[in-house]
């Protein structure tokens, strides 16, 4: 593979955009030209009520998962602001790396993080576990798949599900991203999660996406990202088998440095679209 195998590629990064500097930087040191437009903010939960009556009760719980950084970020802030201790006692589970790491960053001790950073593999972690009777708390978004809790609460245990962030999408943006799309200026789409590729498609008519993304490579960060974007009819052509940033851009770079394919060029500058 080529040392810069994203050379005159660019690649679209769908990305809130807080979140997407590190991704944008690791493309562009292989060459990439970066275009970045976020199908997604993340917002505080319209209400703290729940979240601060669950601190408030912390050590009653066995465990606390965090299925995203965002969770475990916005945990973090209002566990200080009400400055409430952290229970020694409550175990904790993060669903991928990048969380566990934001958590042990701020002093709190990871007990398990599945070798699959998907909720499925979370139950078959928890299965191994004696949880009958066990209190959970799960911090995540306001919508989320119930997978999770519907699993945990069949094994026995009790399940408190509380928002602590949101998904939302950006205004506007439809007109921007069709003359993205019909310029010819995008050679491969990202997605890292559910909710951007459901904003993304939502900014364009169902009926166009076939047309607009065709010879356009889709990338998505997992499987269930990847089930997202194919119940929208898209063709995945990038999954990486490590559910994470970094394991996305080794995916993008080596399907476009050992592919000898035909893709979209266009004499266009790098940009940043808003």
């Amino acid at each position: 593979m080529a040392k810069k195998p994203l050379i005159a590629k660019r690649i679209l990064i769908t990305r809130a955009r807080d979140q997407s500097a590190e991704f944008a930087t690791h493309l562009r040191d292989l060459g990439a030209e970066v275009i970045e437009f976020p199908t997604i903010e993340i917002v505080p939960a319209t209400s703290w009520k729940e979240l601060d009556r669950a601190i408030d009760q912390l050590k009653s719980y066995d465990w606390l998962i965090f299925t995203s950084t965002n969770g475990a970020n916005f945990f973090w802030e209002r566990l200080k602001e009400k400055d409430h201790p952290f229970p020694s006692s409550l175990k904790v589970c993060a669903i991928g790396p990048a969380t566990a790491y934001q958590l042990e960053e701020k002093g709190i001790r990871v007990g398990y993080t599945p070798k699959e950073f998907i909720a499925e593999a979370i139950l078959e972690g928890f299965e191994k576990m004696e949880i009958k009777g066990k209190r959970i708390l799960l911090a995540r978004a306001k919508v989320a798949r119930d997978v999770l809790p519907k699993g945990l609460r069949k094994m026995g245990a009790e399940v408190d599900v509380i928002e602590v962030y949101r998904t939302v999408k950006p205004r506007g943006g439809s007109k921007k991203l069709r003359q993205l799309l019909t310029d010819g200026r995008i050679n491969a789409i990202t997605f890292t999660s559910s909710s951007t590729v459901n904003h993304f498609a939502e900014l364009l008519k169902k009926e166009d996406l076939k047309k607009l993304l065709e010879g356009i490579v889709i990338a998505c960060i997992g499987p269930v990202t990847a089930r997202a974007a194919k119940g929208w009819g898209m063709r995945v052509h990038i999954q990486p088998k490590e559910y994470t940033i970094p394991g996305l851009v080794t995916a993008i770079a080596d399907y476009f440095g050992r592919r000898n394919v035909s893709f979209r060029q266009s004499p266009l500058p790098r940009e940043t679209v808003s």
